[in-house]
Formats: C-alpha cells, sequence, structure tokens
C-alpha cells in the first residue's frame, strides 16, 4: 500500500471539450505514494482523460492537479513529464533508434553523462532478464514480449516516482500479458514507484492494483481497494462490472463457517441417561447426539451403535460418549476450512465459538449446496434437494 503521502491530488476536475462534451466532471482523488492505482470502466468513462492530465497531456477545463504538492499549471509541460514516466498502449519504441538509445531518451535530455546512461540501461535489463547485447540492437530485431519489457524499463529509467501506464498490455497474447503483468508488479513492488494504470479488463485491475477506480460518464463511481471492491460493490454498475462470477468467488474470502452453519444443533449433557439419549434421538429423528456440558462447551458425541452396544451395562451418556471429535471455529473461512471438512468425509461437523461452545453444525448437503457455489460458482440451482433429515455423524 501507500505511504499516505500523497503525489498526486486532483481538486474538482472537469475536462470539457469543445461543442460542450463533458469528459470528467468534479474529481476529486488523492493517490499516495507507492499506490499501484488502477482507472477502470467503459468506453468513454473518462478514465484515460483523467490519467493524461497528470502530465498534461490534456488540460483541464477546471480545478487543479497538484504533484508533490506543487499546482501542474504552474510547471513547465516539458520539464513535467521528464518527471513522469509513461508507457503508452503498445508500448511505442523508436524503430529507427536501439534498445539502449531508447530507454535512455530522458536521461539524455536529462544531461545524464554516457557512462551513468550505459550503467542505468544495464541495470535495467539485469532488472527484467535481459541480456547487455541486445541493448544494440533494434526493436524490429527483439520479440513482441522483449520490447514490451524494454517499454516498461523506459519509463524507470530516469528514477521518475511516478509511472502512467495506459492499457500497456492490452494487445499482448494471454501468456504475454500475465508475464507483464507480474514483472511491473515485482518492479512497482521493488523499486516503491507510484503507478497511475488505465484498464479495461477488471482481472486486471485486482490482480495488480492498491487502489481502483471505477469511472463512468466523466465520474467516480467508486475509490476503493480490491478487497473493499469485491465485498462492498457500492451500486449495480459497479457489480456488472465486476460480474458475479468474480463476486460469487470473492465471497468465500469473506464468508465464515458461521455463515452457513444451522443453529440449535441435537445436543444433549454427559450426567442424562441413556433412555434420555435414546427418546431425544428418536423425536429428532438422528443417529448421533453432540454431547455439551450445562455451559454449552462441546465434549464429544455418542451414536448409535455405542448405545446399543452399551445400554444395558451403562448408566449415563458420560460412559459411553466419545471424546475425540472433529470441530471447527464460527468465525473460520470457508476456503480454509471445506476441504478439511469435505476429505474427511464427514456428514456434518459441530462448529464452536472462541471458548469451545457449540453454536451450530455445518452439513455436508450445506456444503454441496452453499460453499460450492460461493467458491466455484457451479451450483445446479435446479438440482432437487433431498427430504430426507440429515444425519447427525460428527
Amino acid at each position: 500500500m501507500g505511504s499516505e503521502q500523497p503525489i498526486v491530488q486532483y481538486k474538482d476536475i472537469n475536462k470539457i471539450y469543445h461543442g460542450g462534451n463533458v469528459a470528467v466532471e468534479h474529481i476529486n482523488l488523492t493517490i499516495n505514494q507507492g499506490d499501484f492505482v488502477c482507472l477502470i470502466g467503459t468506453s468513454g468513462s473518462g478514465k484515460t482523460t483523467t490519467m493524461r492530465m497528470i502530465n498534461r497531456m490534456l488540460e483541464p477545463t477546471g480545478g487543479t492537479i497538484l504533484f508533490n504538492g506543487e499546482d501542474i499549471h504552474k510547471q513547465d509541460p516539458v520539464s513535467l513529464r521528464r518527471k513522469i514516466g509513461y508507457v503508452i498502449q503498445n508500448i511505442g519504441l523508436m524503430p529507427h533508434m536501439t534498445i539502449y538509445e531508447n530507454i535512455t531518451i530522458v536521461p539524455k535530455l536529462l544531461k545524464w553523462s554516457d557512462e551513468k546512461r550505459r550503467e542505468k540501461a544495464e541495470e535495467l535489463m539485469k532488472l527484467v532478464e535481459l541480456p547487455d547485447e541486445l541493448l544494440d540492437r533494434y526493436p524490429t530485431e527483439l520479440s513482441g514480449g522483449q520490447q514490451q519489457r524494454i517499454g516498461v524499463i523506459r519509463a524507470l529509467a530516469a528514477n521518475q516516482d511516478l509511472i502512467l501506464m495506459d492499457e500497456p498490455f492490452g494487445a499482448l497474447d494471454p501468456i504475454t500479458r500475465e508475464s507483464l503483468q507480474e514483472l511491473i508488479k515485482e518492479l512497482q513492488t521493488k523499486l516503491h514507484k507510484t503507478v497511475v494504470f488505465v484498464t479495461h479488463d477488471m482481472d486486471e485491475a485486482l490482480k495488480l492494483a492498491t487502489k481502483i477506480i471505477v469511472m463512468d460518464k466523466g465520474h467516480i463511481i467508486q475509490d476503493a481497494t480490491p478487497a473493499e471492491l469485491l465485498q462492498h460493490p457500492v451500486n449495480q454498475f459497479v457489480r456488472d462490472l465486476i460480474g458475479e462470477e468474480r463476486l460469487i468467488q470473492a465471497r468465500a474470502d469473506v464468508t465464515t463457517v458461521g455463515a452457513i452453519m444451522l443453529k440449535n444443533p441435537v445436543s444433549i449433557t454427559p450426567g442424562k441417561s441413556l433412555p434420555d439419549a435414546v427418546a431425544l434421538m428418536r423425536k429428532r429423528r438422528v443417529d448421533t447426539l453432540l454431547v455439551t456440558d450445562d455451559n454449552s462447551h462441546l465434549k464429544g458425541f455418542i451414536d448409535i451403535e455405542s448405545l446399543n452396544n452399551e445400554y444395558r451395562s451403562s448408566a449415563s451418556v458420560a460412559d459411553i460418549m466419545q471424546t475425540k471429535i472433529f470441530y471447527v471455529q464460527e468465525t473460520a473461512l470457508l476456503r480454509d476450512t471445506v476441504d478439511r471438512i469435505l476429505k474427511r468425509g464427514l456428514k456434518n461437523v459441530p462448529v464452536v465459538d472462541e471458548n469451545d461452545r457449540l453454536r451450530g453444525i455445518v452439513t455436508r448437503t450445506a456444503l454441496v449446496d452453499m460453499v460450492y457455489d460461493t467458491i466455484w460458482g457451479s451450483a445446479n440451482n435446479d438440482a432437487p434437494i433431498d427430504p430426507q433429515p440429515e444425519e447427525v455423524t460428527p
């Protein structure tokens, strides 16, 4: 996450083109140092316009943008752009320049020495695991993936703290795209850069961002971390942009066992007689009873088999109960516990609170009906529901 020190601040920014076409309106946004901010929205939402106003590629109609606390409109545009890295769509390497010349365009404009430029270029090539001998080649002599890597490190060559990226991976095949996403995230974290990244791909935003800005029709609809966005989409537009499948998958990260457990499970205390236990089993139509003390602390269980074997020789539930029992905490996340439950082949598992008091049971049926749908989104909603009562077998 960012350092909570603002690097870019938008204050009531508007952009209106000739003819009265409103591109963005009343944009208020703070980007902190170290943030990876993704601007996302449908075509025409204003995300690219919002980003390009940072380095004055576009000028706002009204409002103020601060970069490191200074009004950008009081700065020379050329000098400002040399302080900000920029990666455009399709990378845009200069075909008539060598790779070394492409990487060091801005350092050369800043009048770095040849020795310093060469040192920086070699350092950046190592960061992206490309051999130094490529520095003297031309872009057409490199593969598409290599060119993309050069485009990324070119934006880092002058040690700018802020990097703007305008859908840089949009035209790439999925494998190359994923590789470069991992690369830019690694470099951003390692080098402590701030990135403002325009994308229309929600998966890309969720993977890369520390903050996601959802835009529509020139307005910011939601400003949130990826987790906040998935857990609390502010309206139906955001829900639709995220997509139902992503929302379903995200629920497993926040849904607890307590949310799907059946409350008021059948239980009995150790001091009860075995005839009492049999009567309760018959009444509730179960073959197992959970055993708790008078304060609801889980102690074990008894089943129909042990009752049958010990009915005549034992006087109470305490005499035959089994104390070795698998249980889960009600605050445990489904994603962390579902495998543990299902792999044991259990029909149900007791659920306890932090003090081991019995709170409920989570049944295999509940897992099939709800957990599968929550995690994989593949539950068959038309499947018939078994009307038979759930057997209670820890």
